[in-house]
């Protein structure tokens, strides 16, 4: 810290399930409203398929699936939140896109090993913000240099 102030991560706020999660918002593009989604076979169950925004074909991934939770009803609540991801967009659907906020770096703690079904690999941290618990996740390891080849495939 200098001069009284502290260093601050701007993230963007979304749930799945009863949990909060947060990245940062230099990795998001944008938020859809769920899309109609195209199924592209033989893919991993955690790749619901491609969308059409705005002239571009983006591969999309179900969070829920992603982590090894339960699958939830695709309803107009859904959004899309479109990422970057090793220089490629990539939809990753969520229960709902609640805010952006700034996360000073004093509020950020290491993860424990494991939270719930959730890999520590995937968690920048953990930040307490008055009665609300944010995971951050670390999106470079949401998804492993093998599924994003694959992935990329997807986009031709």
């Amino acid at each position: 810290m200098e001069n009284g102030t502290s260093v601050t991560r701007k993230m963007i706020i979304f749930q799945l399930e009863d949990e909060e999660y947060a990245i940062p918002v230099n990795h998001i593009g944008s938020i859809e409203r769920l899309l109609p989604i195209t199924r592209v076979p033989q893919t991993a169950p955690f790749v619901k398929g491609v969308i059409n925004l705005r002239g571009v074909v983006i591969p999309v991934i179900d969070l829920r699936l992603r982590f090894q939770m339960k699958e939830a009803v695709l309803n107009d609540n859904k959004r899309i939140i479109i990422a970057l991801i090793n220089e490629m967009e990539v939809g990753l659907i969520v229960d709902s896109a609640n805010d952006v906020i700034d996360i000073r770096e004093d509020q950020i703690e290491s993860p424990p090993a494991v939270i719930g079904t959730i890999d520590a690999d995937y968690i920048d941290g953990i930040a307490k913000i008055d009665n609300r618990l944010f995971i951050l996740l670390n999106l470079l390891t949401v998804l492993s240099f093998e599924e994003l080849d694959k992935i990329k495939l997807l986009e031709v």
